[in-house]
């Protein structure tokens, strides 16, 4: 199933990156490798196998919830891509 560059470039704006127009070259081919690889699964015979949620015997571990303290206000605000004072500046998301 090959994708076209229309494809690459929907999914680029789904995942918010920009990609150059060799970019979207490259990743359609990678893509539609991929795309292709899982079209052979089709024809792969699953008569008798169980369904699993995954491949071995894993069972789910989890740590034990144990309240830490907060981090610094400056050290979470040290990764925003925007500021203003205190607070994160994020682009409006619901229109008027």
């Amino acid at each position: 199933m090959p994708l076209d560059r229309a494809d690459v470039e929907q999914i680029a704006i789904l995942a918010r990156i920009g990609l150059t127009s060799e970019e979207v070259e490259m990743f359609r081919e990678q893509l539609s490798d991929i795309l292709e690889q899982f079209e052979t699964l089709k024809d792969v015979d699953t008569t008798g196998v169980a369904a699993t949620g995954h491949s071995g015997q894993l069972q789910t571990v989890l740590r034990d919830d144990v309240p830490e303290d907060s981090l610094e206000q400056d050290q979470v605000l040290s990764n925003a891509p925007r500021r203003e004072g205190p607070l994160f500046r994020v682009k409006a998301v619901l229109e008027e």
